[in-house]
């Protein structure tokens, strides 16, 4: 009966380590894709290295950086405790635009 608590009690770290993980390069993706987004109207080289210096200030690094007009995409990955690497996508810019307008 031990043993089986232990297993259990096991697999729920593991779970929890795994979704801290996801979650900690979700938040770094997110903020280096706002980051990028921020100055992208300064070139490609700028808003990259904006998105790398925040994704390494969130303990993650940069993967890719793309930049279409003022729109950033970015990919960066984090190291887990799992002895993996995490990664998560995120993808910023202006809001105009992106919905259709309303008809007057």
């Amino acid at each position: 009966m031990a043993v089986l608590l232990w297993a259990v009690a096991a697999a729920a770290v593991l779970a929890a380590t795994a979704r801290f993980d996801r979650d900690r390069a979700g938040t770094a993706a997110d903020l280096a894709a706002l980051a990028a987004a921020s100055v992208a109207v300064h070139g490609e080289g700028t808003a990259c290295e904006r998105a790398r210096l925040t994704a390494e200030a969130n303990g993650a690094s940069l993967d890719t950086c793309e930049i279409t007009g003022h729109t950033a995409e970015v990919v960066v990955a984090v190291p887990s405790v799992l002895d993996l690497s995490v990664g998560a996508r995120s993808r910023a810019g202006p809001v105009h635009g992106a919905l259709p307008e309303e008809a007057p």
